[in-house]
């Protein structure tokens, strides 16, 4: 008999690996990679999709039904194992169980989740569906705790519990953001070549708005203009300027993988508002400003030289969308009726809906709107062209 029972509870140990590691894959899954596999014919994916439109409840309730294998297994196999054996035997054969089933049922199946996460999710759909109903079914057995709390909460410290929130996220993403995820590419830089005459760099610096204009010779930058340098020599009686080179000033060179927390203590004790960022071969990938720096902190700023751009403009195909405007104009700019709106912001929602840092060229399904993402910015959304379609279907 006692055989008998230490393999019923060793298969029951490896089923609890076995979802252990499911449901670890299964929440690294984004739901639109799933939607796409689906639409490919891929066995499992829309189960697994279908499970990922509540994200929230699966790991869960998975927990619950992982749990309740584990204790199943470990009673069965040390009531076998410690069949009439002593106290202190018995202790010791249940603390050694234990530990087995705990590296054997949790731990190591949760590395193994990691490893194909779409693919173990996929073949594990069954098992899966079936846990998130049974431990769903568990969790609602559960009572509310202090229910009706959050009607005790005033919308104004609702609101800025929110900016708190908010401010702490961004404060946390910062930490492990590095230069090149907000610097401003090569392709977007504005420079002045070094040969070129005072009249060009008045131009550009009328025209862009900028203090400060990089300078370039054959393709590499080699110094900065701050346009503020011009306002005494041009008061000065003596000799004017009449080239770039006259007034240019030494640049500082950062790596790209600096970390932007790191960059910024920098700038602020030496003084330095801007700065060029090179990559592992020495070439020149962007520049980074303090400006840059301080709004992925705090959002946007603008001053009063500043002038306010069109978020939206409409083209042949629907709207060409800027991702910081909020989803709610969106909305009613498209004639879509949503109480809440998911997400803030166009980036925002494409985000969420990506699960995922998206792909320029990648379509997302959203209502009834086709959200094709135009333009990225390191890990930002930047562009979105949005077009209205008579039915959702997966991109």
């Amino acid at each position: 008999m006692t055989p008998l029972i230490v393999t019923l509870a060793g298969l029951v140990l490896l089923f609890a690996a076995w979802l252990r590691a499911a449901g670890t894959a299964i929440t690294r899954v984004p739901r639109a990679d799933a939607l796409r596999d689906a639409s490919d014919d891929v066995a499992g994916a829309a189960t697994v999709a279908d499970l990922l439109e509540n994200r929230e409840v699966v790991a869960p309730a998975v927990g619950v039904v992982v749990s309740g294998l584990l204790v199943v297994g470990v009673v069965l196999a040390t009531a076998a194992l410690a069949h009439s054996a002593s106290l202190a035997t018995t202790l010791w054969i249940g603390g050694v169980v234990g530990l087995v089933s705990f590296l054997v049922a949790d731990l190591v199946p949760r590395r193994l989740g990691r490893l194909n996460p779409a693919g173990l999710a996929y073949r594990s759909h069954v098992v899966l569906e079936w846990s998130v109903r049974l431990g769903g079914w568990a969790n609602d057995l559960l009572p509310e705790v202090e229910d009706g709390l959050e009607d005790e909460v005033e919308p104004a410290d609702e609101e800025a519990d929110e900016q708190e929130r908010e401010l702490i996220d961004s404060v946390l993403e910062f930490g492990e953001t590095i230069v090149r995820e907000v610097m401003t590419p090569r392709p977007d830089m504005v420079t002045i070549p070094v040969g070129g005459s005072i009249e060009e760099l008045i131009e550009i610096s009328t025209e862009e708005g900028f203090s400060r204009v990089p300078v370039t010779s054959d393709g590499d930058v080699v110094g900065m203009v701050i346009v503020k340098d011009l306002l005494r020599m041009l008061t000065d009686d003596g000799e004017r300027p009449q080239s770039v080179a006259e007034v240019m000033r030494p640049v500082e060179f950062i790596p790209e993988t600096k970390m932007a927390v790191s960059l910024l203590s920098e700038m602020q004790e030496s003084h330095v508002h801007q700065v060029i960022v090179v990559d592992e071969y020495g070439d020149v990938s962007g520049l980074v400003t303090i400006e840059d720096l301080l709004e992925e902190l705090v959002g946007e700023i603008a001053d009063e030289t500043d002038s306010e751009e069109a978020l939206i403009s409409v083209n042949s195909e629907g709207w060409e969308v800027d991702a910081r405007l909020a989803v709610a104009d969106l909305l009613k700019v498209a004639g879509i009726e949503e109480s809440e709106p998911e997400g803030d912001t166009v980036g925002g929602l494409v985000l969420a809906l990506a699960e995922r840092v998206p792909e320029e060229g990648e379509t997302f399904m959203y209502e009834t709107l086709a959200l094709t993402v135009t333009r990225m910015q390191g890990r930002r959304v930047s562009t979105v062209k949005v077009a209205l379609t008579e039915q959702a279907e997966t991109a």
